[in-house]
Parts: structure tokens; sequence; C-alpha cells
């Protein structure tokens, strides 16, 4: 009996990017929003406490980050869409002044519109529909 699995097209270069990028946006993020939340924290005899949702910000953002890099490095390939939305917010890091998370946002969006990444990533989530 033929299997009705389909084959997935070749990972391309672009996604393992971004993958790798997110990765390490999001040590960066978790280590930057870190030292920023103790020194804060610390800085100010605890009374930065108030600070902490703001501080706190690329911490959560650099979790994200770590998760969906996972994601698109896995082998064999989960489905998952374009996470425009971190890229986004990866721009809007430079707020932080994290110019290397803002960077690899802007790179982000900019390899999304690539047509073979376009293609894995519907043929990933297309593959994923079919088997239901």
């Amino acid at each position: 009996m033929p299997s009705k699995k389909q084959t997935l097209p070749a990972k391309p270069s672009n996604v393992n990017a971004i993958g790798v990028m997110n990765l390490v946006s999001g040590a960066v993020n978790i280590l930057f929003g870190g030292g920023l939340t103790i020194a804060v924290v610390l800085g100010t005899f605890f009374f930065g406490l108030i600070c902490l949702p703001l501080t706190i910000a690329p911490v959560a953002l650099g979790i994200f980050e770590v998760l969906y890099g996972v994601k698109l490095m896995a082998n064999p390939p989960q489905p998952v869409k374009p996470a425009k939305a971190i890229a986004i917010a990866q721009i809007l890091s430079f707020v932080f002044l994290n110019v290397i998370s803002g960077v690899i946002g802007i790179l982000s969006l900019t390899m999304y519109t690539d047509p073979e990444v376009e293609a894995y990533f519907e043929a990933v989530n297309s593959n994923v529909n079919s088997d239901k």
C-alpha cells in the first residue's frame, strides 16, 4: 500500500538562516533583558521593580525567538508558519537599543518574501492539513 504522505521539498537555506538568526537573537535578548532587569532593580535599590514589566519584554521576546528557531531547525520539519509578528517585535527592539535583534527582524521579514521560502512554508503546512 503506497504512502499517502507527501514528500516535502528540501529546506531552503533561508529557512535555516532564519532559524539560526532567531536562536542567536533569542539568546542575546534573554541575556540582554535579564541583565537590564537586574541592573535596573539592583541599581535603584529595588525601586526599579516598578519598571519590571518594561525591562522584562526583551526576555519574553527572546523566549519566543528561541522556541520558533528550534521549530524551524527541527528535523523532520514541524508545521510552522512564518512568524512575522516576531520579526516585527525584533524590529521594535530598537527601542531598547538592541541593534542585533532589530537587524535580524529586518532580514527575517525580507527572507519571508522569498518565493522559495513561501513555497516551503506552504508545503509544510499543507502536508499537515492533508494528514487529518
